[in-house]
């Protein structure tokens, strides 16, 4: 199961986000800008918010199994569409069924998790999955925007699709059937109702709310960071700029480590601290230094996969029922940030360059604090409460 999902999360968020090194390279390309750039990656994660729902409600019928094999085959032969589409409007509507596609993964392998692991243990899986998710969109921006600077874009995203296909395969032969999911009939107003409940629950949609502010800060972050990489004093090629993202390894580590430390100090305590890190890494990416601005992105995005590691499995725990369906209005939320921030983020590069792009993120960021200190205050749930 470990190596399963790990290769699931892995693949996910490297066909996702492999195309956020090559914005520069579009704007050359197609002579777009940078907001218009991002589309590409925003057109993904605002399709992919929207269809979770679908998705995930169609997993509590069909299976988790099933939904998530056809997601990630299909994801994989998109992203090798792309490798050869002639014209930016072609590449932008494959990203956006790329989003359809990928709807059948990240919800559903959260309701797997919360259905088959014991809930002592669900922190600690649930970092494991978020970790693997951050190798997967390390590795796949490193090596897009690694090999984009040798042998073209379009050669490095062919790459990127056959290492889905593989992780595809993966995925197919190792995943055990569930043992504890019961399928539901297939009613949609039953499935609607179901869907709605969830938002009479004020703490569900804080934890909603809080994956909204947090993505959306986190990939503005990471979306302009090339642009003012190639820009003096630094200078640095598209395959340098790319090294940069080993700082995912943190976030693997943070998804790991945070889970364990929320199961057992708690996970108000946990997000409160994390979102401070996220605050103060995004702070010192202000400096003129080198070094200061790549330890700044390293201590940001350790805060910001601790922060969402914590929220993902809160979330699956506070749904008393239909849990995938909670998490795929998490995502929703997780991914309007990313897409609506993210491309706006671009109006704040052009109106003032990084230190706009700081400022709105830095915005986002302490609005998701004050959440935190909301939810750490607000107790579970009377079900919860029964339950012990």
């Amino acid at each position: 199961m470990s190596w399963a999902l790990f290769s699931a999360g892995f693949a996910t968020f490297a066909l996702l986000y492999s195309v956020q090194p090559l914005l520069p390279a579009f704007s050359t390309a197609f002579g777009v800008s940078p907001a218009v750039s991002s589309l590409a990656l925003s057109f993904s994660t605002g399709v992919l918010a929207v269809a979770m729902l679908v998705a995930s409600s169609m997993s509590e019928v069909v299976g988790r199994k099933p939904v998530m094999l056809v997601a990630l085959t299909a994801s994989a032969v998109a992203t090798l569409l792309v490798a050869v589409a002639p014209a930016w409007s072609q590449i932008l509507g494959l990203r956006a069924l790329m989003g359809l596609t990928l709807s059948g993964l990240p919800a559903v392998a959260m309701a797997y998790l919360v259905d088959e692991v014991d809930k002592s243990a669900v922190g600690r899986a649930m970092g494991l999955y978020i970790g693997g998710s951050a190798i997967g969109g390390m590795g796949g921006r490193i090596i897009v925007g690694v090999l984009g600077d040798y042998v073209g874009w379009r050669m490095a995203l062919v790459v990127m699709g056959l290492l889905g296909l593989a992780a595809a395969a993966l995925f197919w032969r190792n995943l055990p059937p569930s043992r504890h999911f019961e399928a539901q009939r297939p009613d949609l107003s039953a499935l609607t109702r179901s869907l709605l409940r969830h938002f009479r629950d004020p703490g569900l949609c804080l934890l909603f709310l809080q994956g909204l502010l947090l993505m959306g800060a986190f990939v503005t972050l990471y979306n302009y960071l090339g642009y003012h990489l190639l820009e003096p004093p630094y200078r640095l090629t598209q395959a340098e700029i790319s090294i940069i993202f080993l700082c995912y390894l943190l976030g693997t580590a943070a998804s790991a480590w945070m889970g364990v430390l929320a199961d057992r100090f708690g996970r108000r305590r946990v997000l409160v601290g994390t979102i401070g890190l996220m605050l103060a890494g995004i702070l010192a990416t202000l400096a003129t230094s080198l070094v200061v601005v790549i330890g700044g992105i390293a201590v940001a995005t350790f805060g910001f996969f601790g922060a969402h590691s914590t929220v993902s499995a809160w979330v699956g725990l506070r749904a008393e029922k239909a849990k995938a369906q909670a998490s795929s209005l998490y995502l929703l939320a997780y991914y309007t940030g990313s897409s609506v921030a993210g491309t706006l983020g671009g109006f704040a590069w052009v109106a003032g360059g990084w230190s706009a792009v700081v400022a709105a993120v830095t915005g986002l960021t302490l609005a998701a604090l004050v959440v935190a200190l909301v939810l750490a205050r607000m107790p579970p749930p009377p079900w919860m409460r029964q339950a012990g």
